[in-house]
């Protein structure tokens, strides 16, 4: 069953140029560890301290399959450390979601 982990960060909102580069980091890691990453999303209006970020997997052992790889890889871990050092993360909390099929990129025609 294909997982997606949704990830909600409250984010230092002095902070969120740095905030998209971590994400735009990600952007190549995600994808070379085995994630599907479906994108990092900032505040544009309204509340201006959440972003997120949605991953799939296959299943849940690929996720844990691609946490192991993401452990060893060179490129997360600068952003790892980039995250810490800049603080502009206050902090997130990981969901993981199911698709519900019938309901899944159901696009609207023109116009809408």
């Amino acid at each position: 069953m294909k997982i997606t982990c949704f990830i909600e960060y409250q984010i230092d909102p002095f902070k969120a140029a740095q905030f998209e580069q971590y994400a735009e980091a990600w952007g190549k890691v995600i994808p070379a560890c085995g994630g599907e990453l479906l994108g990092y999303f900032l505040p544009h209006e309204g509340t201006n301290n959440r972003a997120f970020g949605l991953i799939s997997f296959r299943d849940l052992a690929a996720y844990e399959a691609y946490r192991a790889r993401l452990k060893h890889d060179r490129e997360g871990e600068k952003n790892f450390v980039f995250a810490q050092k800049e603080k502009f993360i206050v902090s997130e909390k990981r969901t993981f979601l199911r698709v519900v099929d019938s309901a899944y990129l159901q696009l609207g025609g023109e116009g809408s």
